[in-house]
């Protein structure tokens, strides 16, 4: 039989699986998305044991994510800045967007390649399925595939507002794909995710024996419940959210420090977390996230050797204030890693000119967090302590997973949907809010409204994903994001223009 290989859609899926890490795969970009040469390479599909390589490859390709990605994902919220040197990244933080930016063609690439290389993988698992491999593992390969696209094509709407929405593996296809509206690919999702759920494991993610980690039923309905949160269908979120909840299946972690590092992999928290590993070993293979992208310029680690990073992405000095204002001190401590000009500029206000003793520059793990000309501020959820590399590793964040959906933001989901009509179910707003809250050590409240749900979400996601920015957008609220000199209007400012490299190829795009 004959496998069908697309340009720039990689020939072999080498991977390596090992309980609790992750694939290797030798995925390549997708250069020039429109290219329709195809390779014809001799595949025997009645090898039904090698069908699970596709999956491999598929998580492969979900977590081999650039660094660009999720920052441009994220820097425009008021709980983040683009420190750094990225010109691209500093301006879209500033709201003053240019369509000439590699970054924004760099991100639409990579969210496309991966899209139309996953629908490659569920081809190809099809074959395997018509070649008598088994059924069930088939539909499941599959529908872990598709919430991997749902997922990613969230992330192009919120990016773009009106996308494409690719439906086979053959990029070509794209040039007469009608542009579908924000609207129109929330529900593209929503039913994606229905597609998907019969035929996912009801376990934790560390519970599977044959995917460590891998994405399961909760990942499928957390996607759906965020494509309904964005369409306002409160029922559909708090039916989904609803049924993460009464499952019992994720748990609150009690420590948020450790639940962003190495202590926090495979938690009972996480819903759904990208996969790395070193291995355990001080040389060799590794496979890992660039959280050299959120890493210090400038630091004295208690690990002598380890590396520094690139401080690319750091708090905003507003959401440091307003989490001092809260009283909030260890979702302050793990979000935020003060430099002394940092602590400085946060007193140089009135009001704040004594800060708690634990505010400080030196982490409870005993890494020293220097002065840089770039930044005030860094990311302490993208921080692994030096104490927690690998004995050889030195390599900022290595071994560390990526957290993407945690079981907080179900609650707050849930919460948030509650409070706009949607049925209580298994918790009320209160009682969702007040979990999140005790774990983070502050008293409960009573009488839950929209504005109380959205502040504990910007208290609890700080720096993840761009929670924040996008929570603002649903309910169009624009001085939020009128600080430090920004000047955002929404109808100008909630989504990005298109690359121009892509409407030059691209003319449905081209005349949006």
């Amino acid at each position: 039989m004959k496998k069908i290989i697309y340009k720039n859609i990689c020939t072999a899926l080498i991977a390596v699986f090992m309980v609790g890490v992750v694939p290797t795969s030798c995925i390549g970009l997708l250069d020039e998305p429109l290219e329709n040469e195809i390779i014809a390479d001799e595949t025997d599909y009645t090898q039904s044991g090698n069908m699970i390589q596709m999956l491999y490859g598929a998580y492969g390709e979900l977590y081999r994510s650039q660094w660009e990605t999720h920052t441009l994902i994220g820097v425009r919220g008021d709980d983040v800045t683009a420190a750094g040197d990225q010109v691209p990244l500093i301006e879209t933080d500033l709201f003053r967007y240019d369509r000439n930016f590699w970054m924004y063609n760099s991100v639409w690439l990579n969210l496309y390649s991966d899209l139309i290389y996953w629908h490659g993988a569920m081809e190809e698992i099809r074959l395997y399925q018509e070649a008598g491999a088994n059924a069930a593992n088939a539909e499941q390969y599959i529908a872990e595939i598709k919430v991997m696209q749902g997922l990613e094509l969230i992330q192009l709407a919120k990016l773009w507002g009106s996308i494409l929405i690719p439906t086979s593996s053959q990029p070509a296809e794209l040039y007469n794909i009608e542009v579908s509206s924000f609207e129109e690919v929330m529900q593209y999702v929503s039913a994606l995710m229905d597609e998907a759920l019969p035929a996912l494991p009801n376990v934790h993610p560390s519970e599977r024996s044959d995917v460590a980690g891998g994405i399961t039923r909760g990942a499928a309905l957390a996607v759906k419940a965020m494509a309904n949160l964005e369409l306002n269908n409160w029922a559909a979120v708090t039916e989904a959210t609803g049924e993460i909840i009464s499952s019992g299946t994720y748990a609150l972690e009690p420590n948020y420090y450790q639940l962003f590092k190495v202590p926090g992999k495979l938690n009972r928290e996480n819903v759904l977390e990208f996969q790395y590993s070193d291995f355990g070993t001080s040389t060799g293979t590794v496979t890992q996230y660039p959280f050299e992208t959120y890493g210090p310029a400038s630091w004295t680690p208690t690990v002598a050797g380890a590396s520094n990073g690139w401080g690319f992405y750091a708090p905003t000095a507003k959401y440091i204030r307003f989490m001092l204002d809260r009283g909030e001190q260890m979702r302050l401590q793990t979000t935020v890693l003060f430099t002394p000009d940092g602590i400085a500029e946060v007193q140089s206000e009135p009001g704040y000119e004594t800060l708690p003793d634990w505010v400080s520059n030196v982490t409870q793990d005993g890494d020293v967090f220097n002065n840089h000309p770039r930044y005030l501020f860094l990311s302490g959820k993208h921080y692994l302590p030096s104490t927690q590399l690998t004995e050889g590793r030195f390599t900022y964040g290595t071994n560390n997973n990526f957290t993407a959906i945690r079981y907080a933001e179900i609650l707050l989901m849930h919460a948030e949907a509650v409070v706009n009509g949607g049925a209580a179910g298994p918790l009320s707003a209160d009682e969702a809010v007040n979990q999140v809250r005790a774990r983070a050590g502050l008293e409960p409240v009573a009488g839950v409204a929209l504005e109380d749900v959205l502040n504990e979400k910007y208290a609890e996601f700080g720096m993840e994903l761009g929670i924040r920015f996008y929570d603002l957008m649903r309910y169009g609220i624009e001085g939020e994001l009128n600080f430090e000199g920004r000047n955002f209007n929404i109808e100008s400012h909630r989504f990005l223009p298109y690359p121009l490299e892509q409407t030059t190829i691209l003319p449905q795009i081209g005349q949006n």
